[in-house]
């Protein structure tokens, strides 16, 4: 076995009823607490291990969260109320860099988690997980590379997690891109390219990110972990000149329920949320090349005669006259992890836009 097929069997042996440890590999010796071999890990390894050293693999640290492991230290906050429930937990975030998924990324470390800030614009995840740390005084966030339509990439980011922090609690599938236009004009080119980011990237991410939860549950049979698409309300009802959009979203429900049939049986839960129109992120606000001013030049709103007048008859379709927040998402998400009654369902946060029959 590998080092990244050991870690998160390390990381389910020392589960405690609530979360698992952060297993750091290194190819340094170090002062183990236990020595073993790949047939003992089970049962040598304990919760309460700080240290193990694995024969022919190489040392891991173990600790409760990412400075305890490294350093014998820990400065996380003490986890109340709902913050529990990713406190100090390993989540992924794709497409974490911008939009939704900066927003996400955001609210989860607010509420305790470390978070794999993981995107196609590797800089742009660097210089936003550098300030998350600084602002939290210690790491939560770590930057990764990522293009999720890309198997060896997707393969490859899983690897780097898993040798860092020895597996992750919950991977939020939320990279998504949208190319608009007519069927009787749209190119075959940007199909495809949307339904291989939305739909294949949702596939290729789950199938690398699948057997690492199998591995941390299989010590116990108790370790509860998450899988969640970021979909969209296009993925309940269609979208006028927007088929490859919504077509993509649409699949990656049908995926949603193939997996968690599949993978509940390793204690993995599959779900997806479909928000509304995140009006203040960049697909709509963009001052260059946004859709209010988009449709504001092209005409599209009758009348509307500013941005501010296009965002106002967008906001009228919707019964509760706002566009939907990270904040809403992420309370939907903490909603998925919590109920370990409720798998393959596609949970709509649209101020009743859309409404399920």
């Amino acid at each position: 076995m590998t080092a990244c097929e050991i870690a998160p069997l390390l990381r389910g042996c020392t589960f405690d009823g609530n979360k698992g440890a952060i297993v750091v590999h290194t190819q340094d010796p170090i002062q183990a607490d236990v020595m073993c071999t790949v047939d003992t890990i089970q049962e040598k390894v304990k919760p309460g291990i700080r240290s193990v050293q694995v024969e022919g693999v190489g040392s891991f640290r173990l600790g409760e969260d990412y400075d305890d492991a490294m350093n014998g230290t820990s400065h996380a906050p003490h986890a109340t109320g709902r913050g529990a429930i990713v406190h100090n937990k390993v989540c992924v975030v794709t497409g974490g860099a911008q939009g939704f998924g900066e927003g996400i990324v955001k609210e989860l470390i607010a509420y305790g988690a470390l978070v794999w800030i993981a995107d196609l614009n590797g800089e742009g995840a660097r210089i936003m997980a550098e300030r998350c740390n600084q602002a939290a005084g210690r790491t939560v966030a770590f930057p990764v590379a990522v293009n999720v339509a890309d198997e060896k990439s997707v393969k490859a980011m899983t690897e780097q997690i898993v040798l860092t922090c020895g597996g992750m609690d919950l991977f939020v599938s939320n990279a998504g891109v949208l190319k608009a236009g007519s069927v009787k004009a749209l190119s075959a080119d940007d199909f495809r390219f949307v339904t291989e980011v939305n739909y294949t990237g949702f596939f290729l991410c789950t199938k690398h990110v699948a057997p690492v939860m199998e591995a941390m549950n299989k010590p116990t049979g108790k370790y509860y972990t998450d899988i969640i698409s970021i979909s969209s309300k296009s993925a309940l009802e269609g979208s006028n000149r927007n088929g490859a959009y919504a077509g993509s979203k649409f699949g990656s429900v049908g995926l949603v329920q193939s997996f968690a049939k599949e993978l509940i049986a390793d204690n993995t839960k599959v779900n997806t949320i479909c928000p509304g129109n995140f009006f203040e992120g960049p697909l709509w606000s963009d001052p260059d090349k946004g859709l209010f001013v988009q449709y504001l030049k092209t005409g599209k709103v009758p009348g509307a005669k500013s941005i501010a007048d296009v965002k106002q008859h967008y906001e009228q379709q919707i019964p509760m006259h706002r566009g939907c927040f990270p904040s809403d998402v992420v309370r939907a998400i903490f909603y998925a992890i919590e109920q370990v009654y409720e798998t393959g369902q596609a949970i709509p946060v649209t101020g009743g836009q859309v409404m399920l029959n």
